[in-house]
């Protein structure tokens, strides 16, 4: 029996890196299911905010990039005609798409409503975007499309794949019942990324009391509210290093950022270390105390899995899938509106000795690998496509 093919619609992939999450989820997914599902994934020929094409792509061919099969499209091939040609050539059982605003999901859910493309199953992954912290980004804009949409019927007949209960609540709440029903919602959590350096052991910083290593690893954007985690260690006390990094999205509050940094007391420096491919981001990790993310929200979070494998303790907001870090005594998960609580923990690890930061560290790698392990979550994934 053939394997069922399944035609993945993702903005960015390997060998991308900067668009984050999404990336990790889909290429962990494809590695965890590849023996048994054939994944085709369509995707743009560069990364997140780059003008050039990677140097080592097949142009107007399918290449193999780990278990799947990989179509890479120049900017010429990424319009509605172009598009329409390509996948009514093609043979898949299944279409998947990774986000709901991305321009190729609309021009392809388009087409679809059209009929100008056979029509085939459809799942969608809006990879967060309907959480409270994503919606209220340029809000206006994504009601009126979320509006236009629900009039236009482009989300009629197709499956949402939410990670997490909370975004199956979420995905109800914005988008309702339609035609009637109940939004047709499955929940399937994202598969951890993998590691491909095993978790690090050695080579991290000795604790100190009164001393602490600090970083912060994301794309620098609103949504990941680096500015709160400069203002949150504008009153902690002892000498702290905060190295940030991640690709600037959003030159604008960069700017704001670096403005914030200007003016931390003398105890606190700061510094840029620019973008960490993520191949090496579990080495960087194992160089820090303290992973700071008081993000406004995680559909998944692998960054955050990816700090604590790498024995690094983790202090974010409740915004993520990740909670009661504090009871695994691998972290803190704590609401945006309760700063005290978070200068409280970060004053804890300040003053934290190295043998509670060895202890911890262990936990925190044994907590990552446990959930990695998990077999219920390849489950999950395996029967959203079968069934």
């Amino acid at each position: 029996m053939s394997m069922k093919k399944i035609l993945v619609v993702i903005s960015h992939y390997l060998p991308g890196y900067k668009a984050g999450g999404p990336i990790r989820t889909v290429a962990s997914m494809v590695e965890g299911l590849g023996d048994e599902l054939a994944f085709y994934v369509l995707t743009a020929d560069r990364d997140l905010g780059e003008n050039q094409p990677y140097p080592s792509i097949i142009r107007r061919s399918w290449q193999t990039v780990g278990k799947a099969q990989v179509r890479y499209l120049s900017p010429r091939e990424r319009n509605p005609l172009a598009l329409r040609r390509l996948l009514n050539s093609l043979d898949y059982d299944l279409i998947y798409f990774n986000s709901f605003f991305s321009p190729l999901t609309i021009m392809i859910l388009l087409l679809r409503r059209l009929g100008w493309i056979v029509e085939r199953p459809v799942v969608l992954a809006p990879r967060g975007e309907f959480s409270p912290g994503a919606l209220n980004l340029k809000w206006l804009k994504k009601r009126l499309y979320i509006a236009l949409a629900r009039r236009l019927g482009l989300y009629r007949r197709l499956t949402w794949h939410a990670s997490t209960a909370d975004e199956a609540r979420h995905l109800q709440a914005t988008l309702g019942p339609l035609d009637g029903w109940p939004l047709p919602v499955r929940v399937a959590a994202n598969l951890p990324s993998v590691y491909p350096n095993g978790a690090v052991t050695s080579g991290r910083p000795v604790k100190r009391p009164g001393e602490a290593r600090f970083i912060f690893l994301s794309r620098i954007a609103r949504k990941k509210n680096l500015d709160v985690a400069l203002k949150l260690l504008a009153h902690v006390d002892g000498r702290v290093q905060f190295d940030v990094y991640g690709p600037v999205e959003d030159p604008s509050y960069w700017h704001d950022c670096q403005g914030l940094m200007t003016h931390l007391p003398p105890n606190v420096k700061v510094k840029y270390g620019g973008e960490v491919r993520h191949e090496d981001v579990l080495a960087t990790f194992s160089q820090y105390h303290l992973f700071l993310f008081p993000t406004r929200g995680e559909n998944f979070g692998h960054v955050i899995l990816e700090a604590l494998a790498a024995g690094c303790l983790a202090l974010i907001s409740d915004q993520t899938p990740w909670r009661g870090l504090q009871g695994e005594q691998v972290g803190w998960d704590i609401p945006l509106n309760d700063p005290r609580a978070f200068t409280a923990a970060l004053r804890e690890v300040v003053y934290m000795d190295n043998h509670t930061f060895e202890q911890r560290s262990g936990l925190a790698r044994a907590y990552a690998e446990r959930i990695r392990r998990d077999p219920a979550v390849l489950e999950s994934n395996r029967r959203l496509f079968m069934d």
